[in-house]
């Protein structure tokens, strides 16, 4: 059997991008722009991907570094000067049960990026520390700690006692707070 070409995979690791790409930026149009750039990025330069290896990974890390290319400019760059955005800002009421999804992300997102991405990669995105270490050019010793470091703070902030049973429905955030990949994203 032939091999696909990579070009027709790519639709496949779309929800997969997305949601990395919304852990990171924590803004659904964001997301997406972002999914969309990787893509473009992605299909201009296929002739430097080289065929048989891990396209996900691949894809997974024009993302997070068209992601920090974004952040450094971003960081230059003076916004919402008028307050237009600040004006559209809401919150959503807090509901009860301290494991409910709301309390997850809201914990999640105060974790360091680094803790955060690295949790994404090898607990919701099921990467192996060693695929998570390429894609951030760091050792694999550096994510086991990221991560390790992230769930202990997760656990912290989501005041989980030792023995606590965990009832999350969802396969990805107990991924992430138990380093058990179960998750198909």
């Amino acid at each position: 059997m032939t091999p696909r070409d990579p070009k027709e995979e790519l639709i496949d690791h779309l929800p997969a991008l997305r949601a990395f790409a919304l852990s990171l930026s924590r803004n659904g149009s964001a997301a997406d722009d972002l999914v969309q750039d990787t893509l473009v990025k992605a299909w201009s330069n296929f002739d430097r991907f080289q065929p048989g290896t891990n396209l996900r990974a691949w894809l997974f890390t024009i993302l997070r570094n068209t992601f920090y290319t974004g952040r450094r400019k971003a960081k230059r760059e003076v916004a919402d000067v008028d307050g237009a955005f600040a004006a559209g800002l809401a919150e959503k009421p807090a509901h009860d049960g301290r494991l409910q999804l709301k309390d997850f992300r809201r914990a999640f997102e105060k974790l360091a990026d680094e803790q955060r991405e690295a949790l994404i990669l090898v607990g919701a995105s099921g990467f192996s520390y060693e695929e998570a270490a390429e894609m951030c050019g760091v050792a694999i010793g550096t994510i086991k700690s990221r991560a390790n470091r992230g769930r202990v703070r997760l656990a912290e902030l989501l005041q989980l006692e030792d023995g606590d049973a965990l009832e999350m429905t969802d396969n990805a955030t107990m991924a992430v707070i138990t380093g058990n990949n179960t998750s198909s994203i």
